[in-house]
């Protein structure tokens, strides 16, 4: 909901001129892009309003060039739902996963793309020609549209963390969007937790995100622990999406509700480092597995990063769910 904030930010950011002139003024129609590890999601967009809406699998796997294809195809086909030519946009703006280097438009590392310096710009445009095409992190812009548009409104300073095939961050610091000197700022996914654990279970993302609780899953029900996930999923746990993980939970599920407790309060605990080094007065939770488990994940989250906040005052940072969500 806002890509066109969010282009004008970035436009402002590259030192470029502004995004008004640049992109055809505010009362333009924008193409956002959410372009996530399982899923992407596109809307055009004018002023607050989503008009057209297309989703895709991302299917990494076939290759970054698939990957834009579809991207582009998705444009076509939102742009279509919404009566709008793609000729007519005022500009499009991409929210992808991993460290961005905004001002080229350059994707620099996707662990869950298995991307590494990919000009994702450059390649869009050469498939959808003519509108401006600014990137940026995808949960740094969705913390964007949340502190214009949805929970973080009017707060100063934001942490928003996304969970879903991986985990995300973004920060707004003193009101405004925090990249950093590398852009790569809020990447608290990345954080590793556990130094001396095997390659692949370090790091944040390796041990909370929904990938890892639906491989962890698999491998205690293939050493004979019972789960109803076996029926929920038809046997593919490994693959289980965060609905399925969410349906398991709430219907008691003990198995379930272990690993992904266990995963929580991890994840409380590296979200209380932050908001300690940072004295933050808002943590925003978004993505698939937040989404889909609910009040009960944000309650626990908050619970275990008010175990290890300091000083003894940040109990009080506010633990949110987003409001914007697909959007």
């Amino acid at each position: 909901m806002a890509c066109s904030a969010t282009l004008a930010l970035m436009a402002k950011k590259s030192g470029r001129r502004g995004a008004a002139e640049e992109m055809g003024g505010a009362r333009g129609a924008y193409i956002g892009v959410d372009l996530g590890g399982t899923n992407m999601q596109i809307g055009v967009v004018v002023g607050d309003k989503v008009l057209g809406r297309c989703k895709h699998k991302t299917r990494a796997e076939e290759g970054s060039k698939h990957v834009v294809d579809r991207i582009a195809d998705g444009i076509r086909r939102a742009c279509k739902e919404a009566g709008i030519g793609p000729d007519k946009l005022a500009g499009i703006g991409v929210g992808a996963p991993g460290a961005i280097d905004h001002r080229k438009g350059v994707v620099l590392e996707a662990p869950n793309l298995r991307w590494n310096n990919f000009p994702l710009a450059k390649e869009l445009a050469k498939r959808v020609k003519g509108p401006p095409i600014v990137i940026d992190n995808d949960v740094n812009v969705a913390v964007h549209g949340e502190n214009r548009l949805g929970a973080g409104q009017n707060a100063s300073d934001v942490l928003g963390v996304w969970i879903g095939t991986g985990i995300g961050g973004g920060l707004v610091l003193d009101g405004k969007l925090y990249q950093g000197r590398y852009g790569s700022a809020g990447e608290i996914g990345q954080m590793t937790l556990f130094p001396n654990a095997a390659l692949g279970n370090r790091t944040l993302e390796e041990n909370c995100s929904r990938k890892h609780l639906a491989r962890r899953l698999a491998q205690l029900v293939a050493s004979n622990r019972p789960s109803m996930l076996t029926k929920i999923t038809g046997g593919e746990i490994a693959a289980a999406g965060a609905g399925a993980i969410a349906e398991a939970y709430h219907k008691g599920d003990a198995l379930t509700r272990m690993v992904v407790d266990e995963a929580t309060d991890l994840l409380g605990l590296a979200i209380g480092g932050c908001v300690t080094l940072l004295s933050l007065e808002l943590v925003i939770l978004g993505g698939g597995m937040a989404e889909a488990m609910g009040d009960v994940y944000v309650r626990r989250v908050s619970a275990a990063m008010g175990k290890v906040v300091f000083p003894a005052s940040l109990k009080r940072v506010r633990v949110v769910a987003t409001e914007l969500a697909d959007n």
